[in-house]
């Protein structure tokens, strides 16, 4: 599979070269541009984000001590394949956690901020019309952390994040792998947001979160 360019969620002019260079690899990691047991060369990931190779080594060192990479011999890294027992963990972390931050942020949503959510949810529905894997994975990242950041608990959000650098890159190979993106659960989560209710929210998001978990399973027990 050869590197291919890649847009950070994240507007990079506005952060550090050594920041958004980092995001830049991260979302590479998590949205398929590298494949779970690819080994790729630092030099070839220095090209396609056109960094310098100081802040690219910085990168990858910060995740490879996060989980999200493996550095290999030979100036050569690779995104980690997900064990059974793995997924298993991460199943129970992403459950316990994500639930909860949900219901921390209803009471902080406005108007505003549900518009917002259900923009991206709209986006993420063309991506599943245009069967496209990479648009469709990483607007659901964009969907769960624009709600997850206003739990304003950035404890629980940064144990998130890890998270889902572990699991994304196995649910990418999934969704190539049997050709089905989606359906999600957002818009029962969107209806529980307009209704205030917190505990439907978080049984919405939970919802989502199995239907992902169910198929990495399925996939690596098969």
């Amino acid at each position: 599979m050869a590197l291919t360019d890649t847009s950070p969620l994240r507007d990079p002019h506005k952060l550090p070269e050594h920041e958004a260079t980092y995001r830049r690899l991260r979302d590479m990691a998590m949205f398929g541009e590298l494949e779970p047991g690819q080994k790729v060369t630092i030099q070839g990931i220095t090209a396609v984000l056109g960094a310098g190779m100081t802040p690219v080594r910085e990168a990858i060192r910060r995740l490879t001590a996060e989980g999200g990479l493996i550095l290999h011999e030979n100036r050569r890294v690779s995104v980690p394949r997900l064990t059974a027992s793995q997924a298993d963990e991460l199943a129970f972390a992403r459950l316990a956690l994500e639930p909860r931050l949900a219901e921390l942020a209803l009471p902080r949503l406005t108007g505003v901020d549900i518009a917002r959510l259900q923009a991206l949810d709209d986006e993420i529905d063309e991506a599943i019309e245009i069967s496209d894997v990479r648009g469709y994975l990483a607007g659901n990242y964009r969907f769960h952390f624009a709600l997850y950041d206003l739990a304003e608990a950035p404890i629980l959000t940064s144990l998130t994040q890890s998270l889902w650098l572990r699991f994304a890159p196995s649910l990418r190979v999934v969704m190539t792998c049997d050709g089905e993106i989606g359906p999600d659960r957002h818009k029962d989560a969107v209806a529980a947001m307009r209704a205030g209710d917190a505990q439907a929210l978080a049984r919405a998001i939970e919802a989502d979160i199995r239907q992902g978990i169910d198929r990495v399973r399925a996939d690596l027990h098969g």
